[in-house]
């Protein structure tokens, strides 16, 4: 295995020459010889060891395993515990996916801190197979029959090429020892399901399986990449990006072929899986949304507005959206929910879309920033007569998005400003002003 090893290293991970490598070792078979062979290739290595306290002693032994495994082959080594049950409570995460984001999050900080330059996994063509069952299982699109990248960024798997049992007889023709996952011989999860009861049969039924399985991606992998360079075109023709995220313009859409798939394309990425729902937004009324875990589609007349859902981090006070913010007379900056300053000055200076003038006499105070209501009028500057800002937004061509986003200022129930938009007429300064207040929205 060596030998064939060499040659997929040279044709296709050239790039690591002179590059450090750390390998994510278990302590498994996998990982083992993953590590054996890149050493013996004379590559610059270090191994990384989880231990996410799931398996009591179990783990602590995997844990001593691979600082001998490391001990022998004279490399590196690092080690991190984890309480992964706390982690996963607290992060409202299944017990697989939080000892996956603890991994390689801590990957990164070693990565970062020690100058290595990739993460090297022992992914194999079994792992491969059962990854494509699994997203069978699940309805998966055709990136998902892909397979498991070989480079992902930083991540790199040199063993998906040769199977599982390859491995194992290169492991005992060398007479390595590893470690065996008790928990990999329970058929409760699906993965393990695959590998023990359903893969085996298929692979006494099916002749050459992992050969013809490994050819069956290639053509996957390259349909995937005539769907991509298809879409870019589509990309530049039906979508465009703005500072809240994308619209993508339905008569646009429309007009090209197989606008479900071509819509399909354009969302998986942010998690959408309501397709039924995603496709009725053609034709839905505008306001109808449909949400994915981290984003919000919403259908605006004639367009669709892809934007990005605020998480707290984002939002420190959540409830702010819905409350009066109260501003005293003499203050003179606001940071949240805007970023605001108001300065007495002498004289009108350079007027914007972030500046205002008004005469300081005629407020009422305190002021109060809120956001927008239906019903809400004001006088434009400008103008004599009164307008709804409904009206004023509609002749603005603003989306919902932007329409969401406003705020205005208002001295006791009368609208000072449409923040960031239009001043209202009868605050404005005047020959007989005395008293220039300058009001300032930092973007």
């Amino acid at each position: 295995m060596l030998t064939p090893f060499k040659t997929h290293i040279d044709a296709n991970f050239s790039f690591l020459k002179g590059k450090k490598l750390l390998i994510a070792c278990s302590g498994g078979v996998d990982s083992v010889v993953l590590s054996f062979l890149l050493k013996k290739l004379g590559f610059n290595i270090g191994l990384a060891h989880c231990n996410f306290s799931l398996r009591g002693k179990e783990s602590d032994g995997d844990e001593t395993f691979v600082i001998d495994w490391a001990d022998k082959l004279s490399i590196p080594v690092f080690v991190e515990t984890f309480d992964t049950k706390v982690f996963a409570k607290d992060h409202k995460l299944s017990t697989q996916m939080a000892a996956r984001e603890l991994r390689y999050q801590w990957f990164a900080e070693i990565l970062r801190n020690f100058k290595y330059h990739y993460v090297a996994t022992g992914h194999h063509a079994d792992d491969d197979l059962e990854t494509f069952f699994i997203n069978l299982s699940r309805g998966s699109g055709l990136q998902g029959f892909t397979g498991i990248p070989e480079i992902n960024e930083t991540i790199i798997r040199p063993l998906l090429p040769f199977s599982r049992s390859d491995i194992v007889a290169f492991a005992e023709e060398n007479n390595l020892k590893w470690r065996e996952d008790s928990s990999n011989t329970s058929t409760d999860y699906l993965r393990n399901k695959l590998r023990h009861d359903v893969l085996p049969e298929y692979k006494k039924a099916t002749e050459n399986l992992l050969s013809s399985f490994q050819k069956t991606q290639n053509y996957l992998k390259d349909s995937q990449d005539l769907i991509e360079d298809y879409m870019a075109l589509v990309y530049k023709l039906a979508v465009t990006e703005n500072v809240d995220g994308y619209t993508l313009h339905i008569e646009k859409l429309q007009e090209l072929p197989h606008t479900k798939a071509v819509l399909y394309q354009l969302l998986h990425p942010f998690g959408f899986t309501d397709w039924p729902a995603v496709s009725d937004l053609l034709h839905a009324q505008s306001g109808k949304q449909v949400f994915s875990n981290s984003h919000r589609l919403v259908k605006d007349r004639e367009e669709l507005l892809l934007t990005k859902i605020a998480s707290n981090e984002n939002q420190p006070d959540n409830t702010t959206e819905r409350k009066e913010i109260l501003i005293q007379k003499n203050t003179s900056e606001i940071s949240r929910p805007l970023h605001m300053e108001f300065h007495p000055i002498d004289r009108i200076g350079t007027i914007d879309s972030s500046v205002i003038y008004v005469d300081e006499k005629k407020l009422i105070y305190p002021l109060t920033l809120r956001k927008w209501r239906e019903g809400d009028v004001f006088q434009p500057f400008g103008m004599k007569g009164k307008k709804k800002l409904s009206k004023f937004f509609k002749d603005e061509k603003l989306s919902l998005v932007a329409k969401e986003k406003i705020w205005v200022l208002c001295s006791d129930s009368e609208i000072i400003w449409v923040v960031g938009y239009r001043a209202d007429d009868r605050f404005k300064v005047s020959p007989e002003t005395t008293n220039i207040l300058k009001i300032r929205v930092k973007k």
